[in-house]
């Protein structure tokens, strides 16, 4: 909302929703700045203002219909600036006063955008600056300002008691009269004032560049291209315009192109193929009341297609019989969106009241439409990135984790980053003849050339085990795999998606650590075989509360050439409990601390005893997160293999 002068002390007010005291009549609502739309504020106040005339309250014989109008006007324009410019929690009070019968209004952000000035007097609101809606406040209110809180700021408004209606012989002429006298008002207020072009030409010639800047900034960081249109329309309305749309080109269309034989209005062919046209993606105007009926107006008239020798804005149709009475002739403009040559929407502006634009204006926003083109361009390859990474994810996961028969399974998996490949994965798959096999791995490194060693690992790992092969036979030749010829060229596969390989940049050498195991049920539990290759070694919790580890460490996969890899093989009985985990639950950090520093998984898994597989894996899950107040900044994953 800004700062105004503050024009009398901070108001006392009564309790109660409503009440009637010494204090007056009153009403109050709190609710997040979301929710309380204007709209909401203006049908609020007026049903209060009814229901006390209706109960006869002290004071509401000064309520006329014109002070009832002018508290709405008052409200919504409070509410409006408190919304829009602050989006906190926002807290609505009305009050008539018993004494007096003035009406006082009040907005309380209770999250200030501007900290308190500890009695420093602030400058008058500049109109340009503000906009004409607090000079309508001004003109309609008896006084108003701001008044200042510890965490709070309250913008009030005190607006003076009239003479009851039945004061006069004529009811129906006073309330003809007042209302034509107060429609006269609010136009004479709103009206543009003679000097608003040279005051706006000032604007441009001085903020113009600053302008540009904050909205690049504010653009840049946008990931979503429907917040960027939302953006675009409040940076532009009411600065620039009264009014704002912004299409966006169907992304599988690519491109624009015009209507093919017998296709219907609308739709574009593109390349061969029926596009689907443009989305009108958002519509913005200075009034609330208009954007809907705008937007209906604006779906069926969707920008052309281009020409394609036009470089500058081009005329867009008037939507007249949208706006109002105020809104009947004025002009429009539209803006196509291109980056990296390619069309990516149009940005439309609207002014009412206007022959054409001034050019400062048009060039103005032809500066911001560029910024908007790159930063939709952006968050849509941001876009197609995260789905591919989804996709390819996807990918390296197995689709479901196997049942085992005498074994219950549980797993948690937690990539940090939520836009790539993690360099975490599992697989619990069968290998025939009675036996199933676990793994659970961490590659070195995240992204494309960890996606490549992850989708070497977990195909061969399945192929061979169930050609057969033993455990320690299967790493022995996965280790072997990492370090051919085969890993370098897909090595530099991976490179080529991430970009051009520099002068005597070589594949790179991927390591890979490995809990890999094998299960075979047998009447009383079951049998497991496994062994460590360079990761976190597992645990064995017994059903008494013991824990001790169940394999000794080896060497990192694709590290050494002639490597030999052993493996271990106990028995899982009823109750007893294998832990598998990765590097990001045994060295999350707090401080110089990791979470296994002094045997902590072990002493987490004890306090796991008569747990079921699933309560397992959360409890060490939420200790791990509970561990560090910061958020984890690796990937975490964990197995629990129950024997039931």
């Amino acid at each position: 909302m800004g700062a105004i002068p503050a024009q009398r002390e901070t108001v006392t007010r009564a309790s109660g929703v409503p009440v009637h005291g010494g204090a007056g009549a009153e009403t109050r609502t709190t609710l997040p700045g979301s929710a309380l739309s204007p709209g909401s504020a203006r049908t609020l106040v007026r049903g209060a203002l009814t229901e006390w005339s209706a109960s006869g309250l002290p004071g509401t014989e000064h309520l006329t219909d014109r002070l009832v109008d002018d508290a709405v006007v008052v409200v919504s324009e409070l509410v409006t600036n408190a919304v829009v410019h602050a989006g906190t929690d926002v807290e609505l009070a009305c009050r008539l006063e018993d004494e007096t019968g003035d009406l006082l209004v009040e907005v309380l952000d209770h999250h200030p955008s501007r900290a308190p000035r500890d009695g420093e007097i602030e400058a008058p609101y500049e109109t340009p600056e503000y906009g004409r809606g607090l000079r309508l406040v001004s003109r309609l209110a008896e006084s108003w300002g701001v008044t200042y809180r510890t965490g709070a700021k309250t913008v009030w408004a005190r607006l003076p008691a009239e003479d009851p209606m039945a004061a006069r012989d004529d009811i129906e002429a006073y309330a003809e009269e007042r209302a034509l006298e107060r429609g006269l008002r609010v136009a004479e207020i709103l009206a543009p004032e003679p000097q608003r072009a040279e005051r706006e030409r000032d604007w441009l010639n001085r903020g113009a560049l600053s302008f540009l800047a904050e909205a690049s900034d504010l653009l840049a960081g946008q990931l979503d291209e429907n917040l960027v249109a939302a953006l675009a329309g409040q940076l532009i309305v009411p600065r620039l315009a009264d009014w704002c749309a912004v299409w966006l080109e169907d992304e599988v269309a690519g491109r624009w192109g015009y209507p093919r034989s017998g296709e219907a209005e609308g739709g574009w062919a593109v390349d061969g193929t029926a596009g689907t046209g443009p989305r009108l993606a958002r519509v913005w105007h200075g009034s609330e009341n208009l954007i809907e009926e705008l937007r209906r107006a604006l779906e069926k008239e969707p920008p052309l297609p281009p020409d394609t020798h036009r470089t500058g804005p081009a005329p867009y149709p008037w939507p007249g019989e949208a706006l109002g009475a105020r809104g009947v002739r004025g002009t429009a403009l539209a803006y196509r969106l291109v980056a990296g040559g390619r069309p990516l929407g149009t940005l439309v502006i609207g002014r009412a009241g206007l022959v054409r634009f001034p050019d400062e204006v048009t060039g103005l926003v032809e500066d911001l439409s560029r910024r908007v083109a790159l930063a939709i361009g952006a968050a849509r390859q941001y876009a197609r990135q995260a789905t591919i990474s989804r996709v390819l994810q996807r990918g390296l996961l197995p689709g479901a984790v196997a049942e085992i028969p005498g074994v219950v399974s549980a797993l948690v998996y937690e990539p940090c980053d939520k836009g790539g490949p993690s360099g975490d994965f599992y697989d619990l798959f069968p290998a025939g003849d009675g036996r199933w096999c676990f793994a659970i791995g961490d590659v070195q490194g995240k992204g494309p050339e960890a996606a490549v060693v992850i989708g070497i690992a977990r195909p061969w790992l399945r192929l061979l085990a169930r050609e057969g092969y033993r455990v320690a036979d299967v790493l022995d030749r996965l280790n072997q795999l990492l370090l051919d010829d085969a890993t370098e060229a897909a090595d530099a596969a991976a490179r080529a998606l991430v970009g051009p390989v520099a002068p005597g940049d070589g594949p790179q050498t991927r390591f890979l650590s490995l809990l890999y195991g094998e299960l075979t049920p047998f009447d009383g539990g079951v049998r497991c075989t496994l062994a460590s290759a360079g990761h976190p070694l597992p645990l064995l919790l017994g059903v008494g509360g013991e824990v001790h580890t169940a394999a000794h460490p080896q060497t990192l996969l694709g590290v050494i050439e002639d490597a030999t890899y052993t493996s271990e093989t106990f028995e899982l009985r009823s109750g007893d409990t294998l832990l598998c985990v990765t590097d990001g639950v045994t060295e999350r950090r707090s401080g110089s601390r990791q979470f296994d520093d002094g045997d902590g998984l072990a002493t987490a898994l004890a306090g796991c005893a008569g747990l079921n597989a699933q309560l397992i894996a959360e409890r060490i899950r939420r200790l791990v997160h509970e561990f560090s107040g910061r958020p984890p900044e690796d990937d975490l994953a964990l197995l629990v293999l129950q024997a039931e």
